[in-house]
Parts: structure tokens; C-alpha cells; sequence
């Protein structure tokens, strides 16, 4: 009569499958690779959070430079286009800023401010 595999077997070898790539004990015992797979998790969590952090930093980063050359202060620029009601967000305005200068010196202007240069 064969030999009836454990559901016990079926979960480690589950666990194994997801800790390859992972060296030594963490891939090969099943104590250390579950654990590792956890911490994996709570960092890959942790992690989308801090990239949407971290895409806010660099939007705001590339208004900031495209605005120096208007000598404009980010911030006096995002109370402008409050008070002048445009609604673009931080993403387009830094896609605009790095890719069409020319429309961003626009939106600058229609923000309440005339362009030094």
C-alpha cells in the first residue's frame, strides 16, 4: 500500500516553494523559512507604503527645481493655484515641470505669477 502523504509534508513544501531565493537555513528549514516569509511580508507591507512616501518626495522635489528658475517658493506656488482654483495634482505638475516647460511657465503665470525670465 503507498505511502499517504501529510498535509503537514503539503504545507512545508508550500513554504519552501515561496522562501526560494532566500540562503541558507532560511530556505532550507521550515521553522526558519516561515518566519523569514513573515518578516518578508511585514517589509513588503511596510514597503507600498513608503513608496507612495517616497514618489510624493520626488514630485514635489521636481516642482521645487522647475520653480526655481521662476524664483518661486513651492510653497507661495501651491497657495497660488489654490487661490486661482487649479486643481492639478503633484504628479501632473511635476510630469509637466520635467517634460514641458514651456506649459509649466504657463500654469506658473495662470497661478498668479509673472515669469522673471
Amino acid at each position: 500500500m503507498p505511502r499517504s502523504k501529510s498535509i503537514a509534508a503539503r504545507r512545508h513544501r508550500k513554504i519552501k516553494k515561496e522562501a526560494r531565493g532566500f540562503t541558507h537555513a532560511r530556505r532550507k528549514r521550515v521553522k526558519t523559512a516561515k518566519e523569514a516569509l513573515l518578516h518578508a511580508g511585514q517589509y513588503a507591507y511596510v514597503g507600498r507604503r513608503l513608496k507612495k512616501r517616497d514618489f510624493r518626495k520626488l514630485w514635489i522635489m521636481r516642482i521645487n527645481a522647475a520653480l526655481k528658475s521662476h524664483g518661486i517658493s513651492y510653497s507661495k506656488f501651491m497657495s497660488g493655484l489654490k487661490e486661482n482654483k487649479i486643481e492639478l495634482n503633484r504628479k501632473m505638475l511635476a510630469e509637466i515641470a520635467y517634460k514641458d516647460p514651456e506649459t509649466f511657465r504657463e500654469i506658473v503665470e495662470q497661478a498668479g505669477f509673472t515669469s522673471s525670465h
